[in-house]
């Protein structure tokens, strides 16, 4: 839709500046140029630039919405973003909001960088995008602008995997953790209870949680294991809570719970 208004507001400009043009040169004195052709430099300098912007961010801003990377990020690498602020940017797309969000980004190879996603949010998911909150990002390596965007388009496994990684440069998981993550049998546990020991790995604290898994063969076992948890990842893991987790079969030592992120 922008496109064309764009596209109708160029023409049009061009055709009123040439007639500003033609009919000033052939009047008399500064009178001659104040004309209604006028219209067609203010087009050109004052509105058009305006209306371009305005399609930019709508255009990027759809692109997401429909669950699309936006230009310039597509195929770009998944970083795991922690929220820092968020605030309005007044624009609105069918009554829902547009957020400038400002982010702590962790890359999969260890990096570390500030961050800021332009996104439009659901009314509905507005008191989800807090700080501290955990959202999967897109950003450009190498680039010095700190844009990044919501990763809107990544299916769920490789957003999982790409919280794996994160969290194993930054030491939150061990290769065998992660093995269990990538390797494991995917099933289900109940969360017996859950309290923190006190002690805290990075910025996580660290849970001692119980679960009730339940094998293949719907036979269970349980397991009490200390993990650092994220805060957002916390409401997912109360007790009576059913889970999605992963274990070896040959191995019931150790579970990796598969927590839920929400691009």
């Amino acid at each position: 839709m922008f496109k064309v208004i764009n596209w109708i507001l160029a023409l049009a400009g061009v055709i009123c500046t040439v007639m500003f043009v033609l009919t000033g040169l052939n009047g008399d004195g500064p009178v001659a140029w104040a004309n209604g052709w006028m219209a067609g430099p203010i087009i050109l300098i004052g509105v058009l630039p305006i209306t371009l912007a305005t399609g930019r961010m709508v255009d990027g801003a759809m692109s997401q919405m429909r669950g699309h990377a936006p230009k310039g990020f597509e195929g770009a690498p998944l970083a795991m973003g922690t929220i820092v602020s968020a605030d309005r940017t007044g624009l609105s797309i069918n009554d829902q909001p547009q957020l400038e969000i400002l982010f702590d980004i962790d890359t999969m190879d260890g990096q570390s960088f500030r961050g800021v996603a332009r996104t439009i949010v659901d009314i509905t998911e507005l008191s989800a995008v807090v700080p501290g909150a955990i959202l999967p990002v897109r950003y450009r390596p190498g680039s010095t602008d700190g844009k990044v965007v919501i990763a809107a388009d990544a299916p769920q496994a490789e957003l999982q995997a790409a919280l794996d990684r994160v969290r194993l440069a930054k030491g939150l998981v061990t290769p065998r953790q992660l093995q269990i993550s990538e390797q494991g049998t995917e099933t289900k546990a109940v969360v017996l209870s859950l309290s923190p020991t006190g002690d805290i790995k990075g910025d996580r604290a660290v849970m001692d949680i119980k679960f009730r898994v339940t094998r293949a063969d719907q036979s269970t076992f349980d397991l009490e294991q200390q993990k650092p948890i994220d805060a957002s990842a916390l409401p997912q893991l109360q007790p009576g809570m059913v889970v999605r987790v992963r274990y070896l079969p040959y191995d019931e030592s150790e579970v990796v719970v598969l927590t839920s992120l929400n691009p």
